[in-house]
């Protein structure tokens, strides 16, 4: 029996930890510069990553990586966050109709991919994340800045500043999602950290969009169990 296992997932501004215990997994998240949680040991630690190494050191033959996950035309240079993504829905999602999956990332960077029912990665787009333009038109701008809070406009035509900018990020997220995304023939599955907030902009009486923040680390864990199982 398989216990008590913990995951990283190195991302490009946090990290994202998992641990596997008794059947049940946890899920939690921390900056880079914080120390590493208790109880964890970086030598048994099974981790994975996208972006700048922590300060501490990871064990290589301990990384998950492109060719160790079973999915059809996946690419070496693919992102790892994706391709996991990609064989957690494969695993988890029902799909009775055997439509295509459409998986939305809300991270840094919005990363839109889609896989086939047999498990063949069809493509996808990236997009500059919601808190990635905030900071953006911070930086570039004279005048805007980042809004102190995040609830979503009702209105489309804003006078408040910060209303409007949040109501811009916002419908450029989701209406590249909306542009891709096609009901009878897709299953639209949300995750990130930002999923929880911006997929209630996408929700409608007549899509019913799954959400599942912690996809990626589900991946992890769903890859590392087949694997035990295999040898």
């Amino acid at each position: 029996m398989v216990s008590d296992i913990n995951f990283l997932l190195v991302g490009n501004s946090r990290l994202h930890w998992a641990n596997y215990s008794q059947n049940e997994s946890k899920f939690f998240h921390t900056k880079k510069e914080q120390k590493i949680p208790e109880n964890i040991d970086v030598n048994q630690l099974i981790w994975a990553s996208v972006g700048k190494l922590p300060n501490f050191s990871l064990k290589e033959e301990n990384e998950i990586k492109n060719k160790d996950i079973q999915l059809s035309n996946l690419p070496d240079y693919f992102g790892i966050d994706r391709a996991l993504a990609c064989l957690a829905a494969l695993k988890t999602i029902k799909n009775p109709l055997k439509k295509d999956f459409l998986i939305a990332d809300f991270g840094t960077i919005l990363s839109i991919t889609k896989l086939n029912s047999n498990g063949s990665i069809l493509g996808g787009q990236l997009v500059p994340g919601f808190l990635t333009q905030l900071k953006s038109m911070e930086q570039n701008t004279k005048n805007l800045q980042v809004p102190k809070k995040y609830e979503i406009p009702t209105k489309d035509f804003l006078i408040n500043t910060e209303e409007a900018i949040l109501k811009g990020v916002i419908n450029s997220l989701t209406g590249v999602i909306k542009s891709s995304f096609n009901p009878l023939k897709d299953i639209l599955i949300t995750c990130g950290g930002d999923s929880q907030f911006l997929t209630k902009s996408l929700e409608t009486k007549q899509n019913n969009i799954i959400n599942v923040p912690n996809l990626v680390m589900q991946g992890m864990i769903i890859h590392h169990l087949s694997f035990k199982q295999l040898i």
